[in-house]
């Protein structure tokens, strides 16, 4: 065969492998397009799936920070009543010790003034008692000092007449006379220690009921109320915010017609060119 006619034959072959390769290229330019698009719908849904994912993780970790607020403040608060509640039991239970010691106190003090008032009275009739037999000592000496100087004045009489009479009466006047400023002297001072001694006795009195007093307790008051807890005010909590999908680039498709245009082209192209030649 000519070369001529071999070079009609390659060229015509040549432009129907252009317009076979172009089809094949358009083909392939689709399946491209189909395979970009797939990959940008599961690249969309993966991107859905982990707004979705973070989304829910948020909410349920918001959910969670609030119900555990919520649960340790009502703990909080719910331990606060019940120290509350303790603290107002001690309180009153140590008010009632308390007053219960100064019922005790005030017992006791009535008890020990008592005493002093009996103990008081026996003194007083003691220092009474020792004064009256003083008195009743007197009187009797008075007595027989008196009965003595009539016996002794008669006697004078009987023995002795005219002046010797008269001495011996006056003698024995003076001698009476100084026994009765004697028992005299004798009743002022025991008088004077009967004083004393009443005086000693309520001076010992007052200083044993000062000293009852003294150990009286102050009477016990009620502490004032403890103040009852209150619920603070709640903490804000701010709702997380919604993670939108993230954004996916369009896919990049090829327009399968230019590969089949520019493989028929050059398929004519090449075919015109075998035949002209």
């Amino acid at each position: 065969m000519p070369a001529q006619d071999w070079a009609k034959g390659l060229g015509a072959a040549g432009g129907v492998f252009s317009a076979v390769g172009g089809v094949v290229g358009a083909f392939q330019a689709s399946a491209n397009n189909s395979r970009a698009a797939q990959a940008r719908n599961q690249a969309l849904e993966a991107s859905r799936q982990k707004a979705n994912m973070t989304n829910a993780y948020n909410l349920e970790r918001f959910n969670a920070e609030v119900n555990d607020y919520i649960a340790a403040r009502q703990y909080q608060f719910d331990t606060a009543v019940k120290q509350w509640q303790y603290d107002t039991e001690l309180q009153d239970y140590r008010y009632l010790q308390e007053t219960k010691k100064y019922q005790g106190s005030v017992d006791n003090y009535q008890k020990q003034i008592t005493f002093n008032d009996i103990g008081a009275r026996m003194a007083y009739e003691s220092q009474q008692a020792q004064f009256n037999e003083l008195l009743a000592s007197a009187a009797f000496e008075g007595e027989g000092a008196l009965i003595e100087q009539l016996q002794a004045e008669g006697r004078a009489s009987l023995r002795q007449a005219g002046g010797s009479r008269t001495k011996a009466i006056q003698s024995t006047l003076a001698e009476q006379g100084r026994n009765a400023a004697i028992l005299s002297a004798s009743l002022v001072s025991g008088r004077r220690e009967y004083d004393r001694g009443m005086r000693d006795v309520s001076l010992q009195r007052y200083g044993a009921d000062m000293q009852a007093a003294a150990n009286l307790m102050i009477e016990p008051e009620r502490l004032p109320e403890l103040v009852r807890p209150t619920m603070g005010p709640a903490r804000t909590f701010v709702a997380p915010m919604v993670v939108m999908p993230e954004a996916v680039p369009p896919a990049q498709k090829t327009n399968p017609l230019m590969p089949l245009i520019s493989g028929v082209a050059s398929g004519l192209m090449g075919a015109a060119g075998g035949f002209t030649g």
